[in-house]
């Protein structure tokens, strides 16, 4: 009977990797490298699908259907609306009025989807007012609006009222299929990680954040990218402004302020969630706004250009 053939193999193989870890370790100490800095990154989640909007804000001054084409006009496939239009006959129009029907909105959602373009947010009221906003939930849940923006005032705000009221429309919020998000506005809510204690508090996935950078370097003067990381786990979408404070102190478009957008979403690039991204601002810095829509039009394309670029680099 022949004999096994018994081999060294594993032992020199397990000598080779034993010696190369050792070797490996004094290189990286005499580098003042630790072994742990070598360790491969962690994988990255699923790219978040940043849906880049233009508020019909910067159109203000112009009729809604003006805003709208010209939104579609610079490229963009998702509208965020405004307050107010100034329409033909020189009156000041409130996008859907706080007390319209739900239906009304469905036909405002429906105008825009029939120009190829895809709504993503209402503006609504302070989260003092729960009525308000339950009837604000109703409008966008009804259009399939996804998201209702909330914020408070400079002066201060009653953050215990807003938990108790957060509590409250929460559960509202998610019967609709609607995110009540909540973003800095000066005050003492004027940052992103006060917004996230609060959401943090609430506990409740139908209210969440939606970070200004702009907001929180016009009104504090200070870099918005730390706090930014103090709430992007709590971080469902952007109120997109840019903001200088030199040499003028003022907002103005993406990219033309002093704010790195690399930075501002690079701690949620790789979420896997839907995130829009609402150019509130989009204005160039030291200029006057624009007399014509066509040059508001130029404005809002290089916004979106820019969003885009920053996006396809950073999830490159």
């Amino acid at each position: 009977m022949a004999r096994p053939v018994v081999t060294d193999q594993p032992d020199r193989r397990a000598f080779l990797q034993g010696t190369t870890v050792a070797l490996t370790g004094l290189a990286l100490g005499a580098a003042g490298v630790s072994a742990a800095d070598t360790k491969p990154p962690v994988e990255k989640g699923k790219p978040t699908k940043f849906q880049i909007a233009c508020m019909t804000l910067p159109y203000a001054r112009f009729p809604l259907e003006r805003a709208l084409t010209g939104i579609r006009a610079a490229g963009y496939r998702h509208v965020a609306f405004g307050t107010a239009h100034t329409e033909a006959d020189g009156q000041r129009v409130p996008v859907l009025a706080a007390d319209a029907p739900p239906d009304r909105a469905k036909e405002l959602a429906k105008k825009c989807r029939d120009l190829g373009l895809e709504p993503v947010l209402l503006f609504g009221p302070s989260p003092e007012d729960v009525a308000g906003l339950k009837q604000r939930i109703a409008q966008a849940g009804t259009a399939g609006i996804a998201q209702v923006l909330t914020f408070g005032t400079t002066k201060g705000n009653d953050r215990k009222l807003w938990v108790k009221n957060f509590k409250e429309l929460g559960p509202v919020a998610r019967d609709h299929g609607v995110l009540i998000v909540v973003k800095q506005h000066g005050g003492n809510t004027g940052f992103g990680a006060v917004c996230a204690e609060i959401t943090r508090e609430v506990n409740d996935d139908g209210v969440k954040v939606s970070f200004d950078a702009g907001n929180v370097m016009d009104y504090h003067k200070v870099d918005p990218i730390p706090d930014l990381k103090k709430c992007a786990d709590e971080v469902r979408g952007f109120c997109i402004k840019d903001h200088r404070a030199f040499p003028k102190d003022q907002d103005c478009g993406p990219g033309l302020g002093e704010i790195d957008h690399y930075k501002l979403l690079h701690p949620v690039a790789f979420t896997g969630r839907v995130m829009p991204l609402c150019c509130e601002n989009i204005f160039a810095p030291l200029l006057p706004p624009p007399e014509k829509p066509e040059a508001v039009d130029a404005l809002a394309r290089r916004a979106r250009e820019f969003l885009e670029l920053v996006i396809q680099g950073l999830q490159a």
